[in-house]
């Protein structure tokens, strides 16, 4: 699993843009992670499903609430990020208002989750690989807090602990 202070993995994240620039096509846009983290402070979370019910309910509102104060607090971008197609997850930012606010970025193939180690496997239930639920704090693409839920949990990689890290942090 990916620890405080490593750099993270080479990996490529998918985003469904809705509006046509700054290089972008409308539709799903691949994005290298490094080059994407590079320069700036992400606030970064990961959870096991779009439309499923704590990410939806509890862990995606919390950081388009906060977006704001976490912005505040040095934060450049908010990334969302889960084992889904990107067609899904721009559908999924769109029902959580979360546009100009926190980027959905699709893992589609789990190849970020298992890259960081962060997986949890979720076949029986019949989702397959999903990513574990987690946040991160990372400055120039390298970890400076790491926050993993134990499975069926949602107590520390909420909006508010990530916030209050990057506070510290800056």
């Amino acid at each position: 699993m990916i620890k405080v202070g490593e750099r993270l993995p080479a990996a490529t994240l998918q985003e469904f843009v809705e509006v046509e620039g700054n290089g972008c096509s409308v539709g799903p846009n691949s994005f290298d992670v490094h080059k994407a983290a590079a320069g700036k402070t992400i606030a970064l979370f990961g959870l096991p499903g779009a439309f499923t019910p704590t990410c939806s309910a509890k862990h995606v509102p919390g950081y388009v609430a906060r977006a704001a104060e976490l912005k505040a607090a040095g934060v450049d971008e908010i990334w969302c990020v889960s084992v889904n197609d990107a067609h899904v997850m721009g559908a999924w930012g769109r029902d959580q208002k979360a546009g100009g606010k926190v980027r959905m970025m699709a893992d589609g193939s789990a190849a970020f989750a298992q890259a960081t180690g962060l997986t949890l496997d979720l076949t029986a239930s019949g989702m397959g690989v999903r990513s574990r639920r987690y946040s991160m704090l990372l400055k120039d693409g390298v970890v400076k807090s790491l926050n993993v839920e134990a499975p069926g949990k949602f107590e520390v990689s909420d909006a508010d602990t990530l916030l209050r890290q990057a506070r510290e942090i800056a």
